[in-house]
């Protein structure tokens, strides 16, 4: 997990880009009603503006909610690591999925005067997907590649001079 401010921004945008990116190609299928090659090319152009909202979005707003409602689920001091972690992305989802489902709304449902039902429709079709892809195969790839970016540094154990 990040240590600082810079681990944040890296980890945040690997984040962004495995769970939008997934979220737009589920999108489309959504949006066309079939699975093609295509889809992935046309992912990637949504992705250029709706990658750089989701990391405004969960770098500044949602990371800070996310982490103070999942440290109110368990107690981060004597929990298993498995349990802050599964704590955080829970409410990560549920956060980022309402918020990026209204943007996806905004920008390509032209939804007119019936915007909130698409909206929550939008939501309630987006969860389920953005929940289990987040927890089963994101959560894990994206802490996969940080751990191997950004290698832990072992503690470094200063023995005091014996006086």
């Amino acid at each position: 997990m990040p240590k600082n401010k810079f681990q944040e921004v890296i980890f945040t945008i690997i984040m962004v880009f495995f769970m939008v990116y997934a979220m737009i190609c589920y999108n489309i299928v959504l949006n066309t009603g079939a699975m093609t090659n295509n889809v992935f090319l046309s992912a990637f152009r949504e992705l250029t503006f709706m990658g750089p909202i989701a990391f405004v979005l969960d770098f500044f707003l949602v990371s800070k909610l996310a982490f103070a409602c999942a440290n109110r689920m368990v107690n981060f001091r004597n929990c298993h690591p498995f349990s802050m972690i599964l704590a955080i992305s829970v409410a990560s989802v549920a956060f980022m999925c309402p918020l990026m489902s209204f943007f996806a709304t905004l920008f390509f449902k032209h939804a007119g005067n019936q915007f909130i039902a698409v909206w929550l429709q939008t939501t309630f079709m987006n969860f389920p997907v953005a929940f289990f892809w987040h927890l089963i195969y994101a959560g894990p790839i994206v802490r996969f590649i940080f751990r191997h970016i950004v290698p832990e540094k072992e503690d470094s154990k200063e023995t005091a001079p014996n006086m």
